[in-house]
């Protein structure tokens, strides 16, 4: 390593000025990493994704990542892990609730072995954590480990455990990927343990008797479902006055909270929590009703906060070179994903739009691409939105609620998956496919399906509304029998 005085000439010389923030870092050893093209801080799906995508198009490319494993909240503590734990308790749902005897599968005593299950859960996750890794070294992205911070329109440093700065890189560009973090909720701390948020309802130790969860949105029908088929009661809180969060059509919403109430979830809508205490081992929860006011108490063994997620854009030093947040914390950026400062990018869960893995992901590569001259476009209509219950909700495009507000005309398609001939076979004929049209040009405008394998089906939608496809296109295209996609094709035929 070379002295703190090199390590202050090279960075002078470099740049005529030494970084405001670094001249106030005591003087000590660093190392430093010049003529790098790019800077990526995050490894979420958009950060490893766009570092990847620089690389290979010939950009030196870093990436700084404050946690010891690579992937982000997605492949961590989010996506990979709780869909590891839909997957397996929706076996051991089908086996404990009779499904397999009624198919002629008869189990015996079936038993959960909870830590076992939450050990493939943590397989997957080290598998693919590990994945990005020998990614990284196969397209020689230079990962640095540590908190990322802008120290200069053209630096960033790395900070230690203990706020020191470690590294020191020189940069042309630089991409915040830092995705974003759980919205705490005012006086209710969570401890990880009983009152969790989505990242400890992925490692409860036990099944509880009783949960609460706050919010039926995505998340928390989602792990409130996980639990619920591994014995748990769940009653989920929401303010808003259907399940399934923003986005999702009304009618698709209400199948969805029908299903689910089938398969043992309890709602309360149009309901706030106002407060939660810890007494003698359980929680008891105060909520009351938004449209009467009337309060009840209610009792739990553990309580999920899942209100949503924020943008995690603190301590980036943002603020100290100009960049202002929005009102939400969020980065503003035009539509190359730049900031107020041309070469300072920002892409996923940091800027506006949905926090989903798979819009991050494309912002990175379509980011990368225009650093070095590329065409920049993403159309946001275009991404799809999928909860992984069983039966699985899907949809992209238009709500039948969007189309009414926009003043479009439209018309609507519909078909049950009872009526479908592999869903049939499969005795899994829960949901129907929901198709919005056009009037005037049969385009396809909105896709919404509710049903086995809804989460694979919908990416047909997102593929024909990505080329202006009309209904009567899908229609008269040939689609495999007996497939549960054929219930799309027939959709769009009604439509």
């Amino acid at each position: 390593m070379q002295s703190s005085l090199k390590q202050v000439t090279r960075l002078v010389t470099k740049q005529n000025v030494l970084s405001p923030y670094l001249g106030s870092v005591q003087i000590r050893g660093y190392a430093t990493h010049d003529d790098v093209d790019l800077v990526v801080i995050g490894s979420g799906p958009g950060g490893y994704v766009g570092a990847i995508k620089a690389s290979q198009l010939g950009m030196k490319t870093v990436c700084i990542e404050k946690n010891a494993t690579l992937g982000g909240t997605c492949l961590n503590v989010g996506c990979i892990p709780s869909k590891a734990l839909l997957n397996n308790s929706h076996y051991f749902h089908m086996a404990k609730g009779g499904d397999l005897a009624n198919r002629g599968i008869e189990c015996g005593d079936v038993k959960l072995n909870l830590e076992k299950m939450m050990g493939e859960k943590t397989k997957a996750v080290g598998a693919l954590t590990g994945g990005i890794k020998m990614l990284f070294k196969g397209n020689k992205v230079t990962h640095l480990e540590g908190h990322g911070k802008i120290t200069g329109p053209n630096q960033v440093s790395v900070l230690g455990p203990d706020g020191e700065v470690t590294e020191v890189v020189n940069t042309k560009n630089i991409m915040i990927a830092t995705g974003s973090e759980v919205t705490p909720f005012p006086g209710i701390d969570v401890d990880e343990e009983t009152i969790v948020s989505s990242t400890g309802a992925l490692s409860l130790k036990e099944v509880p008797e009783k949960m609460i969860i706050i919010g039926a949105g995505v998340i928390g029908v989602e792990l409130g479902s996980v639990w619920a088929r591994l014995g748990t009661q769940v009653t989920a809180v929401e303010f808003m006055g259907h399940v399934g969060g923003m986005g999702i059509d009304m009618d698709i919403s209400k199948q969805f909270q029908r299903i689910m109430t089938k398969q043992g979830l309890k709602f309360k809508l149009n309901t706030k929590v106002t407060a939660a205490k810890k007494e003698g081992g359980k929680i008891t929860v105060t909520v009351e009703s938004v449209k009467d006011g009337k309060v009840e108490n209610m009792e739990a063994d553990v309580l999920l906060v899942c209100v949503g997620r924020r943008p995690y854009t603190q301590g980036l030093g943002l603020e100290e070179l100009g960049i202002e947040m929005d009102n939400r914390g969020r980065v503003p950026v035009n539509s190359r994903f730049q900031s107020v400062l041309p070469n300072v990018y920002a892409i996923g869960d940091c800027i506006a739009g949905p926090m989903l893995a798979h819009k991050a992901e494309d912002e990175g590569i379509i980011a990368a691409e225009g650093m070095v001259g590329g065409p920049v476009h993403i159309d946001y209509n275009c991404v799809p939105s999928v909860v992984y219950t069983h039966p699985e909700v899907a949809w992209v495009g238009k709500s039948e609620e969007d189309l009414k507000s926009e003043g479009v005309e439209y018309v609507v398609g519909k078909f049950p998956f009872a009526a479908n001939s592999r869903a049939k076979c499969n005795n899994d004929t829960d949901g129907l496919v929901k198709i919005l049209g056009d009037k005037k040009t049969d385009r396809l405008l909105g896709a919404h399906i509710i049903g086995p394998g809804a989460g694979e089906i919908i990416n047909e939608a997102v593929l024909a509304m990505e080329y202006g496809a009309s209904c009567e296109d899908i229609a008269r295209t040939c689609h495999a029998h007996p497939t549960c996609s054929e219930a799309f094709r027939e959709a769009n035929l009604a439509a």
